[in-house]
């Protein structure tokens, strides 16, 4: 029997424990997250951008792939991939990477106080791949390359200075990125089905041009204590990066990573095997916070991607695929989807991220509903949101 079948049967079989938070409190005894009713409530019948919402919140198109930004001169990217709001004066600016080669890159969307479109342009050109990334606490973002021996970029949201690649953090199949202001460091997740876990130390925090790469080391199992130690060669020239380290813990397909401060907690997804993981900084420990095949049933969330946090500790994981939703796992450890999106299912929903204040959240269906990544469209969604 396949094995995610198994754990599937074995959950509904009487394994699965009632939840209370124990993730989140960082129990070395906790149970991976299970279904149940989410904070908004069931969804609503698809609006007429094919959105499915809770009952209060609506959605708006802002841009499409190959069509310009409504009242600019830039023409949104293909393939709209990671994302991350970045406050803008009274206003905010959306980053979407581009996962195409070899054009990839990323571009900017700034909007008024009232969510009025600005401005939109490029932040980075000529590059290859640039799926996932990450927002630093100095304001830049960090675009990266899903290919081998692909490259991190640091860019800047606002378009005024020239993007810089970041050959210190790494050559490999980078994914996503999450900085970690207090210890100082930048998670990095590797989407390859051997891949590892990094972090990246800069000599001085605040600037990404040196520093040491280390990978995660860890026993068998899916929780326990943790230690990290330094990738001899970052640049993968003499072997890949994963390969350097005896004991590197494997992870399936590096994904989403997401760092809550509130919690000092980092959160990252691999899709190889319908996980999300939880690291905890302070206590150098991983759990596994959700697993698809010990969901009873049809599980909610299959497919995790890209992941972001809201100010209330809830977590919005994106789905490849699946039946193209952004789920949220509750601080109570529930599972319930947030959003569907339907007509769609040749694409993938990616991107979501927050405005400052946690009133908007803002996504892209990747290939949107021609399949191609010709046809991207971002969105945003307004409503009640947890604050």
């Amino acid at each position: 029997m396949e094995r995610r079948s198994f754990l599937r049967g074995a959950v509904v079989g009487g394994s699965a424990t009632a939840f209370g938070g124990t993730l989140w409190r960082g129990s070395a005894a906790a149970d991976p997250a299970q279904p149940g009713a989410g904070p908004y409530g069931p969804l609503e019948p698809a609006d007429a951008r094919g959105i499915r919402l809770p009952e209060g919140f609506t959605s708006r198109v802002v841009a499409r792939s190959g069509q310009r930004v409504a009242g600019t001169s830039y023409t949104w990217h293909p393939a709209p991939d990671g994302g991350a709001c970045f406050a803008d004066g009274d206003g905010w600016i959306y980053v979407s990477n581009s996962e195409v080669t070899p054009s990839g890159g990323a571009g900017s969307i700034r909007f008024t106080a009232a969510g009025e479109v600005a401005g939109a342009y490029r932040i980075l050109s000529g590059t290859r791949q640039n799926c996932a990334g990450g927002a630093t606490p100095w304001g830049t973002w960090l675009s990266c390359e899903e290919v081998d021996r692909g490259y991190v970029y640091e860019t800047d949201p606002r378009g005024a200075h020239a993007a810089v690649r970041r050959d210190a953090m790494g050559r490999f199949t980078h994914e996503a990125a999450a900085a970690d202001p207090d210890r100082q460091v930048v998670y990095l997740t590797e989407d390859v089905s051997d891949g590892c876990f990094y972090r990246f130390r800069p000599r001085t925090w605040g600037s990404l041009s040196a520093g040491t790469l280390e990978v995660l080391r860890m026993g068998p199992g899916t929780s326990g204590p943790v230690t990290w130690a330094p990738v001899p060669d970052p640049s993968g020239a003499t072997a890949a990066t994963r390969h350097q380290v005896a004991g590197a813990k494997r992870f399936d397909g590096g994904e989403g990573c997401h760092y809550g401060a509130a919690e000092g907690v980092c959160w990252f997804t691999t899709k190889g095997d319908g996980r999300v993981w939880r690291y905890d900084a302070a206590a150098e420990t991983l759990q596994l916070a959700y697993d698809d095949s010990l969901v009873p049933g049809t599980a909610p969330l299959t497919g995790v991607d890209n992941v972001t946090g809201s100010r209330t500790g809830d977590l919005y994981v994106a789905e490849d695929g699946g039946t193209m939703e952004i789920c949220l796992i509750t601080p109570d450890e529930v599972v319930a989807p947030f959003l569907r999106v339907e007509g769609q299912g040749g694409s993938e929903i990616t991107g979501p991220a927050f405005t400052p204040d946690g009133t908007r959240l803002y996504f892209s269906s990747q290939r949107g509903t021609t399949g191609s990544s010709s046809g991207g469209i971002t969105y945003e969604v307004t409503g009640p949101f947890r604050t």
